[in-house]
């Protein structure tokens, strides 16, 4: 196991477990976690209408330098392991990529069926860039190109139904301890957590641990069929590499 520090980049569509993930590992002692530090970012450049758009503009670094020079500096709080949850569409083509070459990176996916449909219910009309999975799959391929072997990718769906199985294969992936600790969390907002939350953090705010999935959606509403049709081939592209319990 790496006994240097380790900075993990956990790339995810949304509407995922990515903030579950990030609880379990905000519960380890050795761990400091970072909640979509390029958000604020992708939000001034993009343009994007997303819940509370302006409060976080002004709350959170928007300068990508900064972000990035933060992310690869001291692990903050004296931890050994910095975790990072991102997502992938926020690494829009202005942002270099050279920095992203001192992080240990890692992918979260979801079936688009289940991932559509609940992002719809909060961003309208989304598209297959809103989505993030080519950005997903092009972060894949420039880490596997410069490592020599796939990074991790896990599916939400195995997570949840195995999280103790899924959590330890991804930290031996990782090169990290695995513990139990990762299992459970006590309720309520992190200081970690953006000012976003409120819009979409509640079920994970009163969560203490990793719940069961819900029973598997085959298709997503048919207004998103063919948006579904668009992301099916990059995830079944990652899921290819997905870790298995």
């Amino acid at each position: 196991m790496s006994q240097s520090p380790v900075r993990i980049a956990m790339w995810s569509s949304p509407r995922n477990i990515s903030t579950t993930l990030m609880r379990a590992w905000g519960a380890r002692p050795d761990t400091f976690v970072c909640d979509e530090p390029l958000y604020a970012h992708y939000l001034l450049e993009s343009g994007a209408a997303h819940p509370a758009r302006e409060e976080i503009i002004a709350a959170h670094e928007t300068d990508w330098r900064r972000v990035a020079e933060w992310l690869t500096g001291p692990v903050p709080q004296g931890k050994s392991i910095f975790y990072q949850k991102h997502m992938a569409k926020h690494l829009l083509p202005d942002i270099e990529r050279n920095w992203l070459d001192q992080l240990t990176h890692a992918f979260l996916i979801r079936s688009p069926a289940e991932m559509l449909a609940s992002f719809a219910r909060i961003i309208p009309d989304p598209t297959l860039e809103d989505t993030g999975l080519p950005l997903q799959c092009e972060l894949f391929d420039r880490v596997a190109q410069r490592t020599g072997s796939a990074p991790p990718v896990i599916d939400s769906r195995d997570v949840l139904e195995s999280p103790p199985a899924m959590l330890s294969r991804l930290c031996a992936a990782l090169d990290v301890p695995y513990t139990d600790a990762m299992l459970q969390w006590p309720t309520g907002r992190r200081n970690t957590d953006g000012i976003w939350a409120p819009h979409w953090y509640a079920a994970v705010e009163s969560s203490t641990g990793f719940a069961p999935p819900a029973p598997p959606r085959q298709r997503p509403p048919p207004e998103l069929a063919r948006l579904y049709d668009e992301c099916m081939p990059y995830y079944l592209r990652l899921g290819a590499h997905r870790l298995r319990a």
